[in-house]
């Protein structure tokens, strides 16, 4: 039984499970639209947008607190420029949105395998 088991482990171990979730965040902050399976991208779907809310909440708080939130976001993301693009170009434009930030698109099977792959992207607003 899975009862309260959070996230997916797609077939990897710890290690390489967090290392995909942080390559996958950081892509679709650096190019705002990633192609990936549906698995994956729902996996971090969440991830995504829990760091887009924290990057929101930073910087309308006072300066200690943007520090605070820019600190824990790079602990999340292991680089330095996709945590500037977050806090400086993406979090603004989310200002007056409550959440919802990312959009999963089907785009139906890929070719090699059959896995069902996804376009997940950020909204525009």
């Amino acid at each position: 039984m899975r009862h309260r088991v959070a996230g997916k482990r797609l077939n990897r171990d710890t290690d390489s499970r967090k290392a995909l979730r942080r390559n996958l965040i950081k892509q679709l902050f650096e190019h705002e639209r990633i192609k990936t399976t549906r698995s994956k991208a729902i996996a971090v779907r969440g991830e995504a947008e829990k760091l887009i809310t924290l990057a929101k909440n930073g910087n309308s708080a006072g300066e200690i607190e943007m520090v605070n939130a820019r600190r824990k976001a790079a602990a999340e993301l292991s680089d330095p420029e996709a945590v500037k693009r977050l806090f400086d170009e993406i979090a603004p434009r989310f200002e007056n949105r409550q959440g919802g930030y990312t959009r999963i698109i089907k785009l139906g099977p890929r070719q090699g395998d059959a896995a069902e792959m996804a376009l997940l992207e950020l909204i525009e607003d």
